[in-house]
């Protein structure tokens, strides 16, 4: 047995009272797809916040962390770090926005925003291919983590794992809805976190690693504890840092990090009680996710480069294990297992597995919510009552996690399904950032997006399955080209973003523009302002109509950029004075601490400044 009897103990108490959180915080969930899906929108920042960071800690989270690190430093982790301008650009700007639109979901959207047969169409589509197939793949990549958790740490077979895990989210999370959900996130988070946090240390301790100061001046660690890439090597500071920070953030569609806002982190501002609430849950969740959460993982990654040196060493430790799940990603379980006693080993694991509970099952109703919301009842019966479309959605919850299981079993890695969403998702952020805010843009350019993004990002994949031969050092040649690895990544990212933008923004100009009732019932409603709705305000007012009250006529998103600056300078701040406290710079953590503090503060200034209902 790999667990103790107290171990199983740990874990055991961890589900029951799980399941009584769900339990007790399902009462009046079933009585309308508002409550199932929204809570009744009337949920505090602080419940959605944690919510939001709870969904994006998943069981493949600290494994992804863990492959980025020991496959590239410390540094790739800007690969994600630089989601953070996303983010923040949603907090100041986007938040307030979507809560006045008060749909059911982000694709109801579409209906209010754009007008006729292909407005509809694109609501349906999208709810089918993010509600249900993309959805899945989302589920599986996190259940692929949880596989290897079961693999190494329970002596489980996948199928059985799986089917065991996925059992108890069907049951609160279909049970519940959301209000379950918000309510166990906050469990689980909260003991997810304290188990990475306790897990690092622990391993960080240990005779093998030898502490922080062994670690930092291992030979296997050294020339990766960097936390921005030298320009000294363009490769890599092209790749990993200036295309994330100059193009990636806002040119690439990301579940957690959409332009604009949008998924799971959209549904989350719907249910807030008030604009307010919607902005403080998402700056929030920004500050858990990027600030305080990333160097638990990235210690332990660190760490395991002196266990486990290489891919074969691994191999070699589980010669059980189907070789197809160890891959640098394995680490992270393999190190817990290595080093951590029996009682801790099981509150860990149980951590674990809740991470990965709390991503599953806010996938599964945020995908659920699409299909009833935004395909049953608007498509297939649109004369549902209430409590079919709450039965459908409960349906779906089964079908989307079996669909899920079955995938997780042939995916490989974390970061070959983080890479691949990336692909598929190039050139589209930039349309969901200004559809708010340019009039002009209608249902034809959110749907050639989409196809433009799929064509050229299968382009790009078959170009590199066909024609590309592997050299050495890293280096490839592609169509007789001889670049290397990491510069044909970023030519693939590049080239997709600039041909789908620059299809998009030729349809857009060639098609008809969305009719101006809709035009203006949706200025009135969202109240976006700015230059790009001039045309639309200034035709109203020609005919005697005013679309939104005189004090609502003031345009505060540059006062929302800056706030997105100050947010994002405090943020980045946090994390690197966090990273040099732990490398022992005090100097540098103290400068970071300054700048931290300033940017707050001047961040409390302006945020005042922004108009909230």
């Amino acid at each position: 047995m790999i667990l103790s009897q107290l171990d199983w103990i740990i874990i055991g108490i961890f589900f029951a009272i799980l399941l009584s959180i769900g339990y007790l915080a399902s009462y009046r969930a079933g009585k309308n797809t508002t409550n199932f899906f929204l809570s009744g929108r009337n949920m505090p920042w602080w419940l959605l916040g944690v919510s939001m960071v709870a969904t994006t800690f998943s069981a493949d989270t600290p494994n992804l962390v863990t492959d980025i690190v020991r496959t590239g430093g410390v540094a790739s982790n800007w690969l994600w770090w630089a989601f953070l301008l996303t983010g923040m650009l949603t907090v100041f700007v986007y938040a307030k926005l979507w809560n006045r639109s008060q749909v059911m979901t982000d694709l109801e959207f579409y209906e209010i925003r754009y007008s006729g047969k292909m407005a509809a169409f694109l609501r349906g589509f999208r709810a089918v291919y993010l509600g249900f197939f993309f959805n899945v793949m989302v589920i599986a990549s996190v259940s692929l983590a949880f596989i290897k958790i079961a693999a190494v740490m329970l002596g489980l077979q996948p199928g059985v794992a799986l089917i065991i895990a996925s059992a108890i989210v069907v049951f609160y999370s279909s049970l519940g809805g959301l209000k379950s959900i918000l309510w166990t996130d906050l469990f689980q988070f909260s003991f997810a976190m304290f188990g990475a946090v306790i897990a690092a240390v622990y391993i960080i301790g240990s005779p093998e690693v030898g502490g922080m100061t062994n670690l930092l001046a291992h030979p296997n660690v050294a020339d990766k504890l960097s936390l921005v890439p030298s320009i000294s090597q363009p490769e890599l500071f092209i790749s990993i840092f200036l295309i994330p920070i100059a193009v990636q953030w806002w040119a690439v569609w990301y579940p957690g990090a959409e332009p604009g806002g949008g998924g799971y982190v959209a549904q989350r501002m719907l249910a807030a009680k008030d604009e307010s609430h919607a902005v403080g849950a998402t700056l929030l969740f920004n500050f858990f996710h990027y600030a305080l959460r990333p160097w638990p993982w990235i210690l332990v990654g660190l760490a395991s480069l002196i266990v486990f040196p290489d891919i074969a060493s691994m191999v070699a430790k589980y010669p059980d294990v189907p070789i197809q799940y160890i891959q640098n990603d394995f680490a992270y379980p393999a190190m817990l297992r290595e080093f951590l006693p029996a009682g801790l080993l099981g509150l860990v694991v149980a951590s674990l597995i809740a991470a990965y509970m709390s991503t599953t099952a806010s996938q599964l109703n945020w995908g659920s919510s699409y299909l009833v919301n935004d395909f049953y009842g608007r498509f297939y019966k649109p004369d549902a009552t209430e409590k079919q479309k709450v039965r459908f959605g409960r349906f779906s919850t089964v079908a989307l996690m079996v669909c899920s299981v079955l995938l997780a079993l042939v995916l490989q890695n974390a970061l070959q399904a983080f890479q691949y969403i990336l692909m598929i998702g190039a050139g589209t952020g930039l349309i969901y950032i200004l559809r708010w805010f340019w009039w002009r843009i209608n249902a034809y350019s959110e749907i050639s997006a989409m196809v433009a993004a799929g064509t050229f990002s299968l382009m790009f994949i078959m170009i590199e399955n066909f024609s590309m031969v592997r050299l050495e050092n890293d280096m490839v040649a592609v169509l007789g080209f001889e670049t290397s690895m990491s510069y044909w990544n970023v030519i693939k990212l590049l080239g997709t973003v600039l041909l789908t933008s620059a299809t998009w923004i030729i349809v857009t100009l060639l098609t008809k523009p969305v009719d101006t009732d809709t035009l203006r019932s949706f200025y009135s409603r969202i109240r976006p302002g700015g230059p790009g709705w001039e045309h639309v305000v200034k035709g109203a007012k020609a005919e005697g109509i005013s679309l939104v009250k005189e004090e609502n006529l003031k345009w505060d998103v540059p006062t929302g950029i800056l706030c997105m600056i100050l947010g994002t300078t405090m943020i980045y701040s946090l994390l690197f004075m966090i990273g040099n406290i732990l490398y022992g710079n005090v100097g540098a953590s103290l400068i970071l601490g300054v700048m931290a503090a300033s940017s707050g503060f001047l961040l409390s200034r302006f945020w005042s400044k922004l108009r909230m209902a």
